[in-house]
Parts: structure tokens; C-alpha cells; sequence
């Protein structure tokens, strides 16, 4: 039996690309072998050449990449590590993308747009993957834009843990920043006893990018200890309005608790500016250390991954990493 679980072992290869090795490695470590060694670099004119050090025939490998900036460079590479193991005979393979890129641009507000999400999906499958593993993408439709399995993962056990220890619970409003993610909402009330919800009417002009106009506070805040949850922190202008609007309808203190941070331009001034008392995030995306302030909380995802990929290549039950949530 030993022998055969060894043999099993060395059919599970961990690939990373440039934009985050840290987190594959640490994704490694919880599976308790060594990343595969890879050679990748730029050529003069910015053409990204791969190439795997060790044979991968048969393996059932797993290439991580963060699509974080500059998002089409890692979207890229991606891309080419998985044409590189398609090549190599690899006999299956999944792309590990914890941040997915383009998730935002799901579906058409106007004529004449791209469904970009959509395109990403075709161009991994092209490429040769078989099957995509993501945390917390934008919209769960995207599930349906991969002609095959898509590992969906939620952070949301991570995060609301980590807040439900930190707060009292009797005077905790969870709070949407629009009505889209309401039910995400709701999930979190359901893992902290029940606690009431809030939302807020926000609208969106699609012609400007990362720009909201955010109204009045849908649900009683006053008193209460908010908690602002969204999936991705980007420009945090969205976030920053909600704060304030919550401010001003009498909460006593607000959290912003997010899976991604992308944190592009003014996010990092503005959250530091703004009366919030923490931010918390996941490790999805590399953090600049000048992007890393006091109020910041780094929760690390690599155990999520690590144990939904175990769960993967040993034919077992991701759902089953999140029993409860629907």
C-alpha cells in the first residue's frame, strides 16, 4: 500500500508562475512536496518562453497563477505553462487562477461589448486545461462560461470566522455594498447566529470605470458594529462611500472584509484616510509591502487551496469543503 500511495504521490505536480510564487509555494507546503522547477523568462521584445526541468508525463498537474498586475502578462504566461503540458503529455490539468482576471466583465451593459470572462474561459480550454479552480469569482456564472469542472472555492468561512472572533456578535450588521451581493450577505449572517443585514442602493454609470455613486443605507445601522463585505477591493472608491454613508446613518465602527485586494491607484490613501477600523483580506493576490498599512489584515488562502486540490486529485468532494453554504 505504501508503495502505491508513493507512486500516486509523484503523479501530483505543483507548477507556479511568476506573478506570485509565494503563494504556490506555500500551497506546496500544505501538500507536502516541492513545486516542479520551471525556467520562464521575457524576451527583448516581451514574449514569455516556458519550459518544465523535470518530466511531467502522466501527472496530474495544478499551475497556479495570481492574474494580478500586469493582469494580461500573468494571463499570458498561464496560458503558455498550460500549451507547455498539454504538450508534455500531462494527463490532466488544472489552472489554479485564486484571482481571476476579466471576472468583472461577465456580460454585456451595451451594445458593442466584449464578454471577456467568457473569452478567458475559451482561451484556457484552447490551451489545453481541463479543469479551473478559482476563489470567489465575481459572479457565480462564470462557473458556466468552461466546458468542463470549475472548482468554485469561497473565502467566506475564512473571513467570517476571523471577524465573528474579533467583534461582538449582538451588535454586528453585515453589510452589502449593493443589492447584487445581498446574498452573499445573508451566507455571512447565517455563519455568525443570524446577525441582521444591510445594503446599500448604489448606481453604477457603465461608461466610467471603477466609479459608483452610492445612496442611502437600505436597513438600521445605528449603533452597530458594520461589516462591509465585497468580493475585491479595487480603486476602493465603492468601499470608501460605503463607509462614510454608514458613518452617517450612526454606525459605531465599520470592517471591511474583501477576498481580493487588488488595491490599484489611490485604494491604499483612501482606505488609510478613511474612518474605517480594519480591512481585512486575503493572501489571493501578491501585497506590495508599501500597500501594507496598520489597518490591513492579511488572511493567508493557501490552506483553502491546498486542501482543495488534495481533494481533487484524489477524486474526493470539494463541495464538502464547504458544507453549508448554498
Amino acid at each position: 500500500m505504501s508503495e502505491l500511495r508513493l507512486a500516486s504521490e509523484k503523479r501530483l505536480r505543483i507548477f507556479s508562475g511568476r506573478a506570485f510564487p509565494e503563494l504556490a509555494e506555500q500551497v506546496a507546503s500544505e501538500l507536502g512536496i516541492p513545486l516542479t522547477p520551471t525556467s520562464a523568462y521575457d524576451f527583448a521584445n516581451g514574449e514569455i518562453f516556458v519550459r518544465f526541468e523535470e518530466s511531467v508525463r502522466g501527472s496530474d498537474a495544478f499551475v497556479i497563477q495570481s492574474h494580478a498586475n500586469p493582469v494580461n502578462k500573468q494571463i499570458m504566461e498561464q496560458l503558455i505553462m498550460v500549451d507547455a503540458l498539454k504538450r508534455a503529455s500531462a494527463k490532466r490539468i488544472t489552472v489554479v487562477a485564486p484571482f481571476y482576471g476579466y471576472a468583472r466583465q461577465d456580460k454585456k451593459h451595451r451594445g458593442r461589448e466584449p464578454i471577456t470572462a467568457r473569452l478567458m474561459a475559451d482561451l484556457f480550454k484552447t490551451a489545453g486545461a481541463d479543469r479551473l479552480m478559482c476563489v470567489d469569482l465575481h459572479t457565480s456564472q462564470i462557473q458556466g462560461f468552461f466546458n468542463g469542472p470549475v472548482d468554485h472555492l469561497f473565502a467566506l468561512p475564512l473571513l467570517a470566522n476571523y471577524v465573528g472572533s474579533k467583534v461582538d456578535r449582538s451588535r454586528l450588521t453585515i453589510v452589502s455594498p449593493d443589492s447584487g451581493r445581498v446574498r452573499v450577505a445573508e451566507r455571512w449572517s447565517d455563519i455568525l447566529g443570524g446577525c441582521p443585514i444591510a445594503f446599500i442602493h448604489k448606481t453604477r454609470d457603465p461608461r466610467i470605470p471603477n466609479e459608483s455613486t452610492t445612496g442611502r443605507v437600505v436597513g438600521d445601522v445605528q449603533g452597530q458594529t458594520c461589516v462591509v463585505i465585497d468580493d475585491m477591493i479595487d480603486t476602493a472608491g465603492t468601499i470608501t462611500k460605503a463607509v462614510d454613508a454608514l458613518f452617517n446613518e450612526g454606525a459605531s465602527e465599520v470592517i471591511v472584509a474583501a477576498t481580493h485586494a487588488v488595491l490599484s491607484g489611490p485604494a491604499v490613501e483612501r482606505l488609510k484616510n478613511s474612518r474605517v477600523s480594519e480591512v481585512v483580506v486575503t493572501d489571493t493576490l501578491p501585497i506590495a509591502e508599501e500597500s501594507r498599512f496598520d489597518r490591513l489584515t492579511v488572511l493567508p488562502i493557501a490552506p483553502l487551496l491546498g486542501r482543495a486540490i488534495r481533494e481533487v486529485f484524489e477524486d474526493g468532494s470539494v463541495t464538502s469543503l464547504f458544507d453549508g453554504l448554498s
